[in-house]
């Protein structure tokens, strides 16, 4: 029986422990994060994957940064056959990559080389790509560089938001390593080398690529806000205050408005006007010290000062 460590972390990761332990492969452990203190209160927060590791009695060894530490030798002293990894969040070190006979895979959520880094389902959907996918790869030195084993495509819908793109990556991930893992254990799949000069880069996003720019395209602010969706979510301006945009949809501009212009309310809704002919259309958002609401209910209350001309900055 194949002896395999698993390392995780975040919601992304869990359907695929959870297929290699229903798979009956021998995990050894599930090696993820540190517990971080989430939301406002700074709840000490368990990641999913240790939530789903200890529902099926696995092991759980969460290293702070793996190089040169006694988790990274209690990782080593378990004698895994094969490593797989799938959105753990750290660099695995060139004796931990070099320890399995199998070798170390990799779920990654894009067409490599397409979208190497921490942020491929985000960086897809800002840029308005309608296809990306995932890749399962040998992990190499360099991030996501690594050669190619299997690849499966999935469309994305003009209103996915990243959250929805998300869940359906790590379905098909999770399928396709299910599929793939056996010719990799029986030494008989393909090893495709990158074309590292198609490679393009998908960093963790920034505070600063959350604020929206009203003065692009309508198209481009639109899959801003539903790329930034449910995290860490897009935000503008309005009388000095924060608003966060969950949801959106592309509409028609109107001739002469200016870009962050309001030129409707009507519907439940609040169009502002983009840098170019389109404007865009918010269905839901979260005004500063206050829950996510759809526009509606916030029209009809805090918001019902709102009107055509007033502007987001």
């Amino acid at each position: 029986m194949t002896r395999i460590v698993f390392m995780g972390t975040p919601d992304f990761s869990v359907p695929i422990l959870r297929m290699l332990h229903e798979e009956g492969y021998e995990l050894l452990a599930a090696v993820t994060q540190p517990d971080r203190p989430v939301g406002r209160k700074r709840v000490l927060t368990p990641p999913p994957v240790k939530e789903e590791a200890l529902r099926l009695g696995l092991p759980v060894i969460q290293p702070g940064r793996l190089k040169g530490s006694a988790e990274l030798d209690e990782i080593l002293s378990l004698n895994p056959d094969l490593i797989v990894t799938a959105a753990f969040g750290q660099i695995l070190p060139k004796e931990l990559l070099d320890a399995p006979p199998l070798g170390c895979l990799n779920v990654h959520a894009s067409l490599l080389p397409e979208y190497r880094g921490g942020a491929p389902i985000h960086q897809a959907i800002i840029d308005g790509r309608d296809e990306t996918g995932v890749t399962i790869m040998y992990m190499a030195e360099k991030l996501d560089a690594g050669d190619i084993i299997s690849q499966v495509r999935v469309p994305i819908g003009e209103n996915d938001n990243t959250g929805e793109l998300f869940d359906r990556l790590s379905e098909a991930g999770t399928r396709l390593l299910k599929e793939t893992l056996p010719s990799v254990i029986k030494g008989t799949n393909e090893r495709i080398p990158q074309e590292h000069e198609k490679a393009t880069f998908a960093g963790n996003i920034k505070r600063e690529q959350e604020r929206i720019d009203w003065s692009l395209p309508g198209g481009a602010v639109h899959n801003q806000i539903r790329g930034l969706s449910p995290w860490p979510v897009a935000y503008t301006e309005l009388d000095g205050k924060t608003v966060k945009i969950w949801r959106s949809e592309k509409a028609l501009g109107k001739t002469g408005a200016s870009h962050g212009e309001i030129i409707s309310t009507e519907g439940g809704t609040i169009t502002v006007q983009a840098g170019d002919e389109t404007a865009v259309r918010i269905l839901e958002l979260q005004p500063s010290g206050k829950k996510r609401m759809e526009t509606q209910g916030y029209l009809n209350g805090s918001g019902s000062h709102i009107k055509p001309g007033d502007r987001f900055e």
